[in-house]
């Protein structure tokens, strides 16, 4: 197996111990109350990030050549993305999920950060098709990203927007 199916089938699989985690979580949150909003963009959010790695897996070649440069930003945005993890903790979720009695994380990188994992997100796709040499993936990738960042975010922001003014934070979950 070449290193770059390594490096792919570890963001496969990172992802699905992601999922687990925050599916967990969710579980959780809703059974203390806790209401999800934005239902009908988030098969979008699935789709894009299938879509994602699936085309990435396509475009590798038979002998594919992994370039340093990204891979070693891909591993910091890595880093950025347990730091996020760690900092929601038990709030960390792939969907919108808000507890109208907690107030919002203002620790970690939410301290310095409106939405840090989203940062994290822009910067992997457009990053790991980079590794394995497809600048075609990581345009097309990260534009599709943006529309839909753009809707989650302002989704999000209206969520959220009740617990800012009543807990008097300004860093989201």
């Amino acid at each position: 197996m070449a290193l770059a199916h390594i490096i792919l089938l570890f963001v496969v699989l990172q992802r699905g111990m992601e999922l687990v985690y925050a599916s967990r979580n969710t579980a959780r949150l809703k059974q203390r109350g806790a209401i999800e909003v934005g239902r009908s963009h988030y098969p979008f959010v699935v789709l894009l990030h299938v879509s994602w790695l699936l085309a990435m897996a396509a475009g590798i070649d038979r002998d594919p050549m992994v370039r340093p440069l990204p891979l070693f930003l891909f591993a910091v945005l890595q880093v950025l993305r347990v730091w996020v993890i760690v900092a929601l903790g038990r709030f960390w979720t792939t969907r919108i999920i808000s507890v109208d009695e907690e107030p919002l994380v203002r620790h970690g990188p939410y301290r310095y950060f409106r939405h840090p994992n989203y940062l994290v997100v822009i910067g992997e796709m457009a990053v790991l098709p980079l590794v394995f040499d497809q600048t075609a993936n990581a345009l097309i990738f990260s534009v599709l990203n943006l529309v839909v960042l753009a809707w989650r975010i302002h989704v999000e922001e209206a969520a959220l927007e009740p617990r800012q003014t009543r807990h008097g934070s300004h860093s989201a979950p």
